[in-house]
């Protein structure tokens, strides 16, 4: 028994049971230790992205920690965009990431790197194993704040801690730590708010965007007369015929401040204070107005489903509105050349009950949301960040995490390619993903951008900068090369034959959707 095996045992006694790795020189005394483990499941990635957008995907629908194995700063370094968009869903997650050994750090050899200020932007805590001894403490203290706060814990090991002879003492559970308290003169608050004349925003996220508290939040309005609204990306919502329907607050800063123009007060319950992703000339950065009263009533800490359904009752409000009804898809679209909505319209008609989407369609994908409220129930994924580069690893970890629901990828083609080794991972894994590619080769987000700060016409760097073209990507050769089989379809009917075969199909598939 030495360190590592110790940090598996621990990680087990915590249902941490699957480990999305890429590891390397320092990590070889805990993947030793893995390979004396087969409770739990070591998932590979070719690129450590890939192995934190997994983490991240198979959290969210697990509802527990998933581990991530990565070698010292820069291994961990590679994983930084995607434990960005991690921390933003609030996932809770614990990487191991292994150093030098102790008494080596002195020589200063080439990987040596301060790993610690390297996972601190995106981590919700950090700590270095400094011993043996320190194990049990150090590892129960990373699994209460991945699940607590709840988020993104760094363990650092370092090799000599891995390898030191460890006692054989019994190994036990750490307790989870209760949910957050709520405030009581802020519910109060809220509550008078409610039952006034005031203009009232009850903005959700987090566990508030499951089915039965979204039921209570529903009441609440239909009661108070307040406004639902969810913030505009969630880590997942649970959508479709028989639940409520509930609105985002759009990207575009100028489309968020009109939809809150009338707001008086702002209830946060797991949501965060929306802001524009960006500054622009002349706009302002936050959509609601300098007068408007901001309650941040609970973060995703507190049992928000409990907190929802005890305002509810607090306001008699026991009449849930009928929920959206099934049987009404939306239409489908003509033969002809595909457009991102007709890609859209399509895949909202065909959602297999209890499906996972992952969407990171962006600019081609953004009118699916709306089209896919009457689609059959399923759980929805989204890029949390903005960092891209997240949708083909978190449907890996999303399939991982529940191997009995299709995953259905949505996926723009610029940022897939950010993660594009994740396919492989998926064919090693037979993930049962349906990978849709939106191919408009182009960045079409930095051309809305460009335009948003008055630039309109696009000389030749800017277009070699904003295009994917020159060549074109082969979506169709990319993924076979990694073991994924798929098609090519430039045509609605094209597309339709495709997205029937992908769907009957158990395991990896992909289509290139060229728009």
């Amino acid at each position: 028994m030495n360190g590592a095996d110790r940090l598996c045992d621990l990680l087990l006694a915590n249902d941490v049971d699957v480990c999305f790795a890429n590891p390397g020189t320092s990590e070889m005394h805990f993947v030793a230790a893995l390979d004396r483990k087969p409770e739990m499941r070591c998932v590979l990635g070719l690129f450590e992205g890939v192995v934190t957008g997994a983490a991240d995907g198979y959290a969210r629908m697990a509802g527990k920690p998933a581990a991530t194995l990565l070698h010292l700063g820069p291994g961990l370094g590679n994983g930084l965009a995607n434990l960005h968009n991690a921390r933003r869903a609030e996932t809770p997650m614990i990487n191991i990431v292994g150093d030098h050994a102790t008494y080596h750090l002195q020589y200063d050899a080439p990987l040596t790197s301060d790993i610690e200020s390297i996972a601190r932007p995106m981590s919700n805590w950090v700590r270095t194993i400094a011993s043996v001894d320190a194990m049990d403490r150090d590892t129960g203290d990373a699994y209460a704040a991945a699940v607590s706060l709840p988020g993104v814990a760094t363990l650092i090991l370092p090799a000599d801690v891995a390898w030191s002879p460890a006692a054989e003492t019994p190994v036990e559970r750490t307790e989870r730590p209760l949910p957050a308290a709520i405030s009581e003169e802020l519910l109060g608050t809220v509550i008078d708010a409610l039952r006034s004349d005031q203009r009232v925003m009850i903005m959700l996220s987090g566990t508030a965007l499951r089915a039965e508290p979204l039921r209570a939040a529903s009441a609440i309005a239909a009661k108070t007369k307040a406004r639902l609204m969810a913030q505009t990306s969630n880590a997942r919502m649970e959508r479709g015929a028989g639940r409520v329907t509930i609105e985002k607050l759009p990207y575009r800063i100028d489309l968020a401040v009109e939809t809150m123009r009338d707001v008086d007060v702002l209830v946060l319950i797991g949501a965060i204070a929306p802001a524009a992703f960006f500054a622009y000339p002349s706009k302002p950065g936050v959509p609601y107005r300098d007068d408007c009263d901001v309650i941040h009533l609970a973060s995703s800490a507190s049992d928000l489903p409990a907190l929802l359904s005890r305002m509810a009752h607090e306001l008699g409000a026991t009449e849930v509105p009928s929920p959206s009804s099934p049987g009404q898809p939306t239409a489908a679209p003509e033969d002809g050349a595909l457009t991102g909505e007709s890609v859209c319209r399509m895949v909202a008609r065909a959602i297999p009950e209890g499906a996972v989407i992952c969407d990171e369609s962006i600019s081609s994908g953004a009118s699916f949301y709306g089209l896919s409220h009457e689609s059959a129930p399923h759980d929805y994924l989204e890029l949390t960040g903005g960092a891209i580069g997240v949708g083909i690893p978190l449907s890996l970890g999303a399939s991982l995490a529940c191997p009995d629901r299709k995953v259905i990828c949505l996926q723009a083609d610029g940022s897939g390619m950010y993660t594009v080794q994740g396919l492989w991972s998926q064919a090693r894994e037979n993930a049962d993903v349906l990978t849709i590619v939106l191919a408009n080769r182009t960045y079409g987000t930095l051309h809305f951008e460009m335009r948003n700060v008055g630039v309109n016409q696009f000389g030749e760097n800017a277009s070699m900068m904003l295009n994917l073209d020159k060549p074109d990507l082969d979506w169709v050769s990319l993924a076979k090369g990694m073991g994924v089989d798929g098609g090519h379809a430039t045509t609605v009917a094209e597309f339709a034959s495709l997205l029937k075969t992908g769907l009957a199909r158990k395991g990896p598939f992909l289509i290139q959707a060229s728009i």
